[in-house]
């Protein structure tokens, strides 16, 4: 989903890598569900598809919106394909309040991929149809439900932080402190090219 090189293509960015934290800190951007679950946070994913890229992106989004309801949505950026030669990727973020456990979120989104016939195979850097990752739940950090949150990617690849970076400028990453505007400046020239994309959502 990002550039083409021969490098680890988790490290386009390594001078602001967090230390990562083994606890789960409480998430602190909550507000009341309104009934009578638990409390609703701030989530982020990440969308992208170098497959059928349109109409993926266009039924993601749309899906996204009847499950959790008003989304928050960056531009849509293309991006070229990361460790592996492909098609290149449309990505954007998108964000949600949403008020139930992890393991709901990731269950919830793993179905919307699969039923845009994503197919899972032991390469991780391969085409795919829609690729729909946790970035953050609130302020937890940690490993809950199998989910490494906040997700390494949002201080790795540009196509990832520039679109976080576009809709939550002023939100802090829940283990590095800064905010999502100023990391994605301090990457500078060392960020691949988002080209935007005309995309209506």
């Amino acid at each position: 989903m990002s550039r083409n090189q021969p490098r680890d293509p988790k490290r386009e960015c390594p001078t602001i890598a967090p230390q990562l934290r083994d606890e789960v800190a409480a998430p602190s951007n909550v507000h009341p569900s309104g009934d009578g679950r638990s409390p609703r946070v701030r989530c982020w994913i990440s969308i992208g598809s170098n497959q059928d890229r349109e109409r993926c992106i266009q039924g993601a989004v749309h899906t996204l919106r009847e499950r959790f309801g008003g989304l928050t949505l960056s531009s849509v950026y293309e991006s070229e394909a990361v460790g592996f030669d492909g098609q290149p990727f449309f990505n954007l973020v998108a964000g949600f309040d949403f008020g139930e456990p992890v393991r709901v979120l990731l269950t919830a989104l793993r179905t919307i991929e699969d039923s845009f016939g994503r197919v899972r195979g032991p390469n991780k850097f391969a085409p795919r149809t829609l690729d729909l990752d946790l970035l953050t739940y609130g302020d937890l950090a940690g490993t809950i439900d199998g989910c490494t949150l906040p997700r390494d990617e949002i201080l790795y690849h540009a196509f990832v932080l520039g679109p976080l970076a576009e809709v939550a400028d002023q939100e802090r990453h829940p283990t590095n402190g800064r905010c999502y505007g100023e990391l994605w400046r301090s990457f500078g020239k060392f960020a691949p090219p988002l080209r935007p994309v005309a995309f209506e959502l």
